[in-house]
């Protein structure tokens, strides 16, 4: 069984079926999505920008400690039948390496559903697929419109990978562009990269995820949520899973992350 990725998830095996109705909202609590073309830029310069924040991101993301809430469950009707939990600190010993230090680990209660070594680690991981500059080759992205998310007024695209395969996943689905600081805040989609076989079925669900601004300057995730039915072979299993990310701190370095072409705040520009 391989790990459902986000822009984050868990792959499953199915051990027993049972059918519910449900699936991830990509558009709760958003405004109407508007069909009109972007004021003063054009859809081409919005994912140029987006793109090298998010190169920005990822490299800033490995500065900082969280806190990671997992929450994985079964459900039957409206009643969870299984349940497994996580919660640990992501923090960086003197080497500068990963360590994880788990605060929370109550007994699993999960019998319809199986999770692997390999989905434990990509839990921990939680890739989010940012979309960076190097990134961009390999998707199609459309233009769709304007829509207001919360208090943030957002350009909205598709991504479609070009290609998919077994050694690499790829995102599909739709991403949330801060119209002001060209900044991704949210992302709803899943993984292309499932896998049917005869004995080990690895489905994926639909994941809504949301930033928030952290230091006045970085947009990392906050909460992501799944909630979808995954229809193995056997029958549907209803799943749900919540993910959330506390804490934010930046470790000790000083160092400040610049943008291409901007002055380093000790210099005087030429």
């Amino acid at each position: 069984m391989n790990c459902l990725r986000l822009p984050s998830a868990i792959a499953f095996i199915v051990l027993s079926a049972a059918v519910s109705v449900a699936q991830t909202s990509c558009e709760e609590g958003d405004g109407p999505l508007n069909s009109n073309q972007p004021q003063g830029t054009t859809p081409q310069d919005i994912i140029r920008k987006f793109a090298a924040k998010e190169s920005i991101f990822q490299q800033a993301r490995n500065n900082y400690t969280y806190t990671q809430d997992v929450t994985v469950q079964t459900l039957s009707g409206n009643t969870v039948d299984g349940e497994w939990r996580r919660v640990w600190d992501i923090t960086y010993d003197n080497q500068g390496n990963r360590v994880e230090n788990v605060t929370l680990a109550p007994p699993g209660s999960l019998t319809r559903v199986k999770l692997t070594q390999q989905d434990y680690d990509d839990i921990r991981n939680q890739p989010l697929f940012p979309l960076t500059t190097e990134e961009l080759l390999q998707y199609d992205i459309v233009y769709l419109g304007t829509q207001h998310v919360d208090e943030i007024d957002t350009y909205i695209f598709d991504v479609t990978p070009k290609h998919t395969g077994k050694n690499k996943p790829h995102f599909q689905g739709r991403i949330w562009v801060d119209s002001v600081d060209f900044e991704i805040v949210k992302t709803c989609g899943k993984t292309m990269h499932e896998v049917r076989a005869t004995k080990d079925e690895n489905l994926y669900p639909g994941f809504v995820t949301y930033r928030e601004q952290i230091d006045g300057q970085y947009w990392f995730p906050t909460y992501s949520r799944a909630d979808d039915v995954l229809q193995f072979t056997d029958g549907g299993v209803h799943i749900r899973e919540i993910i959330k990310y506390t804490n934010y701190k930046r470790i000790g370095s000083h160092a400040r992350i610049i943008f291409k072409g901007e002055t380093p705040p000790d210099q005087k520009p030429k």
